[in-house]
């Protein structure tokens, strides 16, 4: 039979093992951001993004005047988007113009204000709008993407 001195050293030799079992990985945190940390240029989801913005506003400028049923639906469903306020969905307007870091109120007034003079039979370019979307892009290109939640850490 073992004596208590022995089962004591047994109990604290296990007790160490156990405690270094639960003690931080310091080195895991670092691992982590430096495979997700973010590339230079534009992430495949924000090309995406970007691509469904630009759909849209073809949509909107291209079919403004349309007088296919097909189109006219196409122009309704963009310009219903461009409208919609405080979705949660994750590619609402308002969504990919904050992940591009675009101003949604200034793109909607402006393409309002572009239907209204082309609506008037004013001569407006109808590459206006998209013009501006690919200059904030190149901008966007420019200056590194940063997450303000890792930011802060």
């Amino acid at each position: 039979m073992q004596s208590l001195k022995d089962m004591d050293v047994l109990h604290s030799g296990a007790a160490e093992a156990f405690a270094d079992l639960f003690q931080p990985d310091t080195d895991a945190p670092a691992e982590y951001f430096k495979i997700y940390e973010r590339k230079p240029g534009l992430e495949p989801e924000t090309k995406l993004m970007l691509a469904v913005l630009e759909d849209a506003i073809g949509c909107f400028q291209n079919f403004v005047c349309a007088t296919d049923n097909r189109q006219k639906k196409w122009f309704l469903e963009a310009e219903e988007w461009f409208t919609e306020e405080e979705s949660e969905w994750i590619f609402s307007f308002e969504n990919i113009c904050d992940v591009l870091r675009l101003d949604p109120q200034y793109l909607r007034q402006g393409l309002i204000s572009w239907k209204r003079k082309r609506l008037a039979g004013g001569v407006v370019e109808s590459r206006q709008a998209s013009c501006c979307i690919k200059a904030a892009v190149s901008v966007i290109q420019r200056r590194p993407m940063v997450d303000n939640d890792r930011s802060a850490r």
